[in-house]
C-alpha cells in the first residue's frame, strides 16, 4: 500500500508511519520526563524542522543544475525532493545540542527517540513486506483498443509507470517533464497508464498538449491504482530491469525529483546489458 485515503485526501503511507513514530516518541518521552516535568515535544518539532530543511537544501544542492532553469521550483517541496541522511544528521545534532544544554532532557529524549525508531522500523518493515514488488499482471488496453500487459513492454529494461488522468492538475503539470525524459532516456521504458477515462478523453488531452508520448495505455476501471495500493494521482512507479519495484512517487514530479529516481535505474539498465 502506497497511500491511505482519508475523505478526499490521499496521504502517503510513509508520512503516516513517520507521524505514528513521532506520536510514540512524544508519548514515551512524556512518561519518562514526568518526574522533572520535562517534555520532548518542542525538541521533536525542532528536530523535524531542521531535518526537513537540511534534507531539502541537500537535495537542491546536489541537483542544482536541474533546478537552475526554474529557480523558484527549489521552494516547491511538493516534488518530494529530499536527501534523507543529511536531514537525519541535522535532526540528531539538534537532539544532541538540546540534551547537552538540558541534562534533565537527556533520558526522556533518548527513550522517546529509541521508541519512535523501533516503531518506525517495525511499521516500515511490515509495509515493505506487504508492498506489491513485481510488475502487476493485469491486462490494460492501448489507445487502439488492443489488450496488453506491462511485462510485454518491459523488454528487459527498467520501467517507469506513470498513473495519470486528464482532470488531474499535477498530472498535467508533470507530463512535459516525463515526456522529455521518455525522449532522452532510451535505456528506460516509460509507460503512461490513464486511470478511469476512455480513449477519446485521453487522446484529446495528448493532442491538446502536443505530447508525443509512446506507450500510452488505458485502465478505465482504475484497477492498476488499486493493485499497487495507491489512491493518489499522479503516482509514478519505478521498476528495475528485473521488474522489481524499487521506488514510488506520489504527487507531482519535478525534473530534479525524476532525475533522482532515474539515477539508480540507469545503473540497473547498465547491469542488465541494455542501453
Amino acid at each position: 500500500m502506497l497511500s491511505v485515503n482519508i475523505g478526499p485526501l490521499a496521504l502517503p503511507v510513509s508520512a503516516l508511519l513517520l507521524l505514528a513514530a513521532g506520536l510514540v516518541a512524544a508519548g514515551v518521552g512524556h512518561l519518562a520526563g514526568r518526574r522533572h516535568q520535562t517534555g520532548i515535544v518542542n525538541t521533536l518539532s525542532d528536530m523535524l524542522i531542521a531535518g526537513v530543511l537540511v534534507a531539502r537544501l541537500g537535495f537542491v544542492a546536489f541537483w542544482f543544475d536541474t533546478y537552475r532553469s526554474a529557480p523558484w521550483s527549489m521552494l516547491d517541496i511538493r516534488d518530494g525532493g529530499f536527501m534523507v541522511w543529511p536531514g537525519v544528521a541535522a535532526a540528531l545534532l539538534v537532539a544532541l545540542w538540546r540534551g547537552w544544554r538540558q541534562p534533565t532532557l537527556r533520558k526522556p529524549l533518548l527513550l522517546g527517540l529509541a521508541a519512535g525508531a523501533l516503531v518506525w522500523g517495525a511499521l516500515f518493515g511490515a509495509q515493505r513486506m506487504r508492498e506489491q514488488s513485481a510488475l502487476p499482471t493485469l491486462s490494460l488496453t492501448t489507445l487502439a483498443g488492443d489488450p496488453v500487459k506491462l511485462a510485454a513492454l518491459a523488454d528487459g529494461k527498467p520501467m517507469v509507470v506513470n498513473l495519470w488522468a486528464s482532470w488531474c492538475p499535477p498530472c498535467r503539470r508533470e507530463m512535459p517533464v516525463l515526456a522529455a525524459a521518455q525522449q532522452r532516456e532510451t535505456g528506460v521504458n516509460f509507460v503512461f497508464v490513464n486511470q478511469g477515462e476512455d480513449g477519446a478523453t485521453a487522446q484529446d488531452f495528448l493532442t491538446e498538449g502536443r505530447l508525443g508520448l509512446a506507450n500510452v495505455l488505458l485502465d478505465p476501471a482504475a484497477a492498476l491504482g488499486r493493485e499497487v495500493g495507491s489512491g493518489a494521482l499522479p503516482t509514478t512507479l519505478f521498476y528495475d530491469a528485473s521488474g522489481r519495484l524499487v521506488a514510488a512517487h506520489l504527487g507531482e514530479l519535478s525534473a530534479a525529483s525524476l532525475a533522482s529516481k532515474l539515477s539508480p535505474l540507469r545503473a540497473s539498465a547498465a547491469a542488465s546489458g541494455k542501453d
